[in-house]
């Protein structure tokens, strides 16, 4: 009863996603500062195995390691990210605890590996050989339909919409965006109007 009574108190006054953080760091044992900051003891690099937002935590295959590191979305969020794509590179700061190894910090996300670059057909111009040579716009998603397959953003300060494809958004390691989140775009002139070519998070790419 006291733990009810503590649960209902705190959350009259703490957002509900901060409270879904908290509860997902009290039943696993990480995630939330509610739980204390341990010492992270290990750099591990390894790939997504899956994410689930829905869930709010997912499973890495790092090298190294004998069992999957748990990730969780808190802390894929302290690194700008809402979701990341399956298979998507990814290095964590790790840390052992009774329920297993956890991730405590994200360092870098890749993009899956292989795979075209895709929407090339689509453009108006000729993509340069390093997409990375074109300029990071500072942007906010309007809205994003992972079921559709795409989405537009706006750039600050410009009045139209810019095109995200989900395989774009993939490419870049994502697997979803949520309305409203911000985020650096590199754009190109399509056929029917700007398109990103890749998708950044804020926080990272104020970091580069």
């Amino acid at each position: 009863m006291e733990v009810c009574r503590i649960v209902v108190e705190f959350s009259l006054h703490v957002p509900l996603e901060r409270l879904h953080d908290c509860a997902m760091g009290f039943i696993w044992g990480n995630g939330s500062d509610m739980t204390g900051n341990e010492e992270a003891t290990q750099i591990l690099h390894g790939r997504v195995k899956w994410f689930d937002p829905a869930k709010g935590f997912g499973f890495i295959v790092a090298e190294g390691a004998d069992t999957d590191v748990l990730l969780h979305a808190n802390v894929l969020r302290n690194y700008g990210q809402s979701s990341v794509a399956d298979g998507a590179g990814i290095s964590v700061k790790v840390q052992a605890t009774s329920r297993g190894v956890q991730a405590v910090e994200v360092l870098k996300i890749e993009p899956p590996a292989g795979g075209v670059f895709p929407l090339a057909d689509e453009a108006a111009q000729d993509l340069p050989e390093d997409i990375t040579a074109l300029a990071l716009e500072p942007a906010r998603v309007k809205w994003f339909d992972k079921g559709k397959g795409f989405g537009f953003a706006n750039v600050f300060g410009r009045p139209e919409d810019v095109f995200i494809h989900i395989e774009v958004l993939r490419h870049s390691g994502f697997a979803d965006l949520q309305a409203g989140e911000a985020v650096c775009l590199r754009i190109i002139e399509g056929k029917r109007g700007r398109m990103a070519v890749q998708v950044s998070s804020w926080e990272s790419s104020v970091r580069s």
